[in-house]
């Protein structure tokens, strides 16, 4: 019986895993397990508002969630020479580390992870209409703060793997892409300003032997095939109605990871326990391969998608019956 980290390695490198992996946060984290540096994120969420290390302020209102950035810390670009990059080598960022990366479950498959990796955090410190409006009209200083967000991810990677050398499988981060129809920017753009830089984070993760895995929300099946030209491992998409099933799945299956669920705006808030079983099976036959390829997710907070706890338990329980790996090694 392969341990967890082999499992989800298998089903990454399409080496045939023994059985579905999965992320199940319902199940102490399933076969995953991650290695925290002291990251802000978006801070104290019982508070209403926070600030993140970049300076973007938080605000959230009495429903318990994470928030949304109010507070861009260069809306205007005269703020520039007096903004204040955060420093990737301040010992605060990483005080504990080692002991955490001693004390993680060797048998689980370890993620080191970076939240808003470089779209996200672009537009946190702009505001999404300035960032969008940058592309066009301020191209030098945009690239500019691209690549220094870059330079710092670049070397937040370089310091955990020196501190806590041959303890991670793979950088896990999230950057949000899709509307419910498209991308949020023209293909073309994407292709010329992004792709380049992720692939210097990527390449980054494969030198250290990290797999590299990316969460990412809405239609985004222009950049898939850009995504695996420059090394991303597996995807994380949470929306496979808005993607389309069957059309990710002859494009892409056999080509990367997926780790998805049941889509959690058309399928797990209204579907009947029938139509969630038959969407878990479609995804586990389209998604996945007979080597692997699938993996199994969730979403961490059932109340803000309006799905009740019966409704999840039916679809892990729906997954695990439909398992086409189980037992075939």
């Amino acid at each position: 019986m392969q341990t967890s980290k082999e499992v989800v390695k298998n089903a990454v490198e399409f080496n045939t895993p023994d059985r579905m992996p999965t992320t199940w946060r319902r199940t102490g984290g399933g076969d995953v397990g991650w290695l925290s540096w002291n990251q802000t994120g978006t801070g104290d969420n019982r508070l209403k508002n926070t600030f993140d290390e970049w300076g973007c302020g938080w605000e959230r209102t009495d429903v318990p969630n994470m928030g949304q950035i109010t507070y861009h810390p260069l809306e205007n670009w005269d703020n520039y020479s007096s903004f204040k990059f955060p420093d990737p080598d301040n010992p605060e960022f990483f005080r504990g580390i080692e002991e955490r990366a001693n004390s993680c479950d060797e048998s689980k498959y370890i993620f080191a992870g970076i939240f808003m990796l470089l779209f996200e955090r672009l537009h946190g410190i702009r505001g999404f209409e300035n960032l969008l409006e940058d592309f066009y009209l301020e191209r030098e200083k945009i690239e500019e703060l691209a690549d220094r967000i870059v330079e710092f991810d670049l070397r937040i990677i370089e310091n955990i793997n020196r501190l806590c050398p041959n303890k991670i499988d793979a950088l896990n981060f999230t950057d949000d892409w899709g509307t419910e129809t498209a991308l949020m920017v023209n293909p073309k753009l994407w292709n010329e300003f992004f792709k380049p830089r992720y692939k210097k984070i990527f390449d980054r993760c494969h030198e250290y032997g990290w797999h590299v895995w990316m969460h990412s929300c809405g239609r985004v099946n222009e950049i898939i095939e850009p995504l695996i030209e420059i090394g991303c491992n597996a995807l994380n998409l949470l929306q496979p109605r808005a993607l389309g099933i069957e059309e990710i799945g002859k494009q892409f299956a056999g080509r990367i990871c997926f780790e998805t669920t049941c889509d959690i705006q058309h399928t797990l808030p209204f579907k009947s326990p029938a139509e969630i079983e038959e969407e878990a099976q479609m995804l586990i036959k389209f998604w996945g391969t007979g080597k692997g390829g699938f993996v199994l997710g969730n979403y961490g907070d059932i109340a803000a998608i309006g799905t009740k706890p019966e409704s999840i338990d039916i679809m892990f329980e729906a997954f695990q019956k439909n398992d086409r790996w189980k037992n075939r090694v």
